[in-house]
């Protein structure tokens, strides 16, 4: 089951993506306007039994994607997540004690089949691709082991970077993570029902036909039970956070010389059974 936040005719709809076009389920739920909304108020369940007989209301093409929660309240994402990654730095460090962790605001990510913005003040724009998580059921100080009851969905995300600006402090990156339209996430949410959804996931990034990163989950330094009890340690994770769980080698930073995006270039993400988030690039206007 794919649930999605699209646009059709300058309105915004959330419904289930079929392979005939697009169900609409925000008019049978007005109570909640948004697909944000209904995790709010406990309604994924809801919307997922709503979408098995929903009629098809958009055609192919009568609509664009948006990201799933357009208006994500906090989206906490993880660096330097996979031993590779570590070892890209070249400083020598070993395994580090903690995770790394920055936010993103959901003014930073588009949708599925929508150009990543390249700005004027700085040409650096790179991909990382990853998987998100959506939080369903709020928590404090959840034990790994119940992490992924947590869990209402899951999506794809070009965690899209401006390099150059993510240097220009010693202690942050937001600076570099937050540029409008830098990247991307979707194409849709997945239920999370099987703990394999994650555990057994390979994620790949392409960028023009060309393999750029390939890894597992599974090698993840922290994986995504101990994100979620870590994270909850010093907040309360609530229905509808995001958590972006990290990128493998193979970064355009990291090639020799750097191989950043261009307007023109195409990136896709995919993981089995998520789909494949998709986007080209242009520079901004």
């Amino acid at each position: 089951m794919q649930i999605a936040t699209v646009t059709a005719k300058d309105q915004q709809h959330y419904g289930v993506i079929r392979e005939y076009g697009f169900s609409d389920l925000s008019k049978r739920f007005p109570q909640w306007p948004t697909l944000l909304d209904a995790i709010e108020a406990n309604g994924w369940s809801a919307l997922q039994d709503a979408a098995k007989d929903a009629e098809r209301t958009h055609a192919p093409g009568t609509f664009t994607y948006s990201a799933p929660l357009p208006n994500a309240k906090r989206i906490l994402c993880v660096g330097v997540n996979f031993p590779d990654r570590n070892a890209e730095y070249k400083d020598g460090s070993a395994q580090p004690k903690h995770m790394s962790l920055f936010p993103r605001f959901a003014s930073g990510f588009t949708g599925h089949e929508q150009n990543l913005v390249r700005p004027p003040e700085n040409h650096t724009l790179d991909y990382e691709g990853e998987v998100a998580i959506v939080i369903g059921k709020a928590g404090r100080r959840i034990n790994p082991k119940d992490a992924y009851d947590h869990i209402a969905a899951l999506t794809l995300c070009n965690e899209g970077t401006i390099r150059d600006w993510v240097r220009h402090a010693k202690f942050n990156v937001t600076q570099g993570k937050n540029w409008d339209h830098s990247g991307a996430m979707g194409p849709w949410l997945v239920p999370f029902k099987d703990p394999a959804q994650l555990d057994e996931a390979r994620l790949q990034t392409w960028v023009n036909g060309e393999l750029r990163q390939d890894d597992h989950l599974a090698n993840m330094m922290f994986p995504i039970r101990e994100e979620i009890a870590y994270i909850s340690t010093f907040m309360t994770l609530k229905p509808g956070d995001i958590i972006v769980t990290g990128t493998p080698t193979g970064a355009g930073a990291r090639f020799d010389p750097p191989r950043y995006l261009a307007p023109g270039d195409v990136v896709e993400i995919k993981v089995e059974g998520l789909g494949c988030l998709r986007n080209g690039v242009e520079d901004e206007i």
